[in-house]
């Protein structure tokens, strides 16, 4: 293996080390999350939007509208939560729930929220994540590069894998940490939905079996506003994706949930 082959392999390992220091969380915190945090952490920010417009809902803000769309039905009234305000207030018209979680207003609503759950150490922060990964996908091509300008060899093949396979590994980290998938894991245990409705009276309760399970809850609980309103997702499983790093965009690579911490 030629000389100019190290120093490639240098800068593959290099670009990994830095990525890996860019996905290290910090010791998490334990605050008390509102349910549509818990929703981020469990699903992503479509999520959270669906506590947030159940929220509403339950105050009689939104209500669903034609074709699988959510329009708002009055004023937000004493609302303070900024993701709820954020989304009702960027129901001008009808939105299907895909358009409205990328307005800006609830974009906006959505990035405060990550950027305070990056703070706590249960969500890896945005901007540090999507560095790392362009410097993962950067390995490959590097080692790539230096073999094109060296010449393949056995021993450049061999060592070249390792820093490739490492990258691969590592942008199958989820943007969530071990302590956000305990957490939520924890309040399962200690709150399982209840097999029928009528065994929940609080609303508050309501939402928080929504951002613990997603679709199920919201069939349960809510039928005809998720199902009218276009709430229900199509795929199974993608409720989870957000957390185990399966079938997100911000995650968009088929693997296991393995995260350094």
């Amino acid at each position: 293996m030629t000389t100019g082959m190290w120093w490639f392999l240098g800068a593959a390992v290099g670009q990994l080390a830095l990525a890996a220091l860019l996905l290290r969380a910090r010791s998490p915190e334990r605050p008390e999350l509102p349910p549509q945090a818990l929703a981020l952490l469990r699903g992503g920010p479509r999520a959270a939007v669906v506590v947030a417009l159940v929220a509403l809902h339950q105050r009689g803000a939104v209500a669903a509208g034609r074709r699988g769309t959510i329009r708002a039905n009055g004023g937000a009234g004493r609302v303070r939560d900024p993701l709820q305000l954020g989304v009702h207030r960027s129901l001008q018209r009808a939105l299907t729930l895909r358009l409205l979680a990328t307005r800006p207003k609830a974009r906006q609503a959505l990035d405060a929220l990550r950027a305070e759950l990056g703070r706590t150490g249960l969500l890896r922060p945005p901007g540090r994540h999507r560095a790392a990964r362009v410097l993962l996908v950067c390995v490959p091509l590097t080692v790539g590069g230096g073999l094109a300008a060296t010449g393949p060899t056995a021993p450049g093949l061999a060592l070249g894998a390792v820093p490739v396979l490492a990258a691969l590994a590592l942008l199958c980290v989820p943007p969530t940490t071990r302590a956000a998938r305990r957490l939520l894991a924890g309040l399962r245990s200690r709150h399982p939905l209840p097999s029928h409705r009528r065994e929940v009276t609080d609303a508050r309760d309501v939402l928080l079996y929504v951002a613990l399970y997603g679709d199920p809850a919201l069939a349960l609980f809510l039928p005809h506003f998720s199902r009218d309103g276009g709430l229900l997702t199509r795929h199974p499983h993608h409720d989870d994706a957000y957390a185990t790093g399966r079938g997100t965009t911000e995650t968009p690579f088929t693997c296991g949930s393995t995260t350094p911490e």
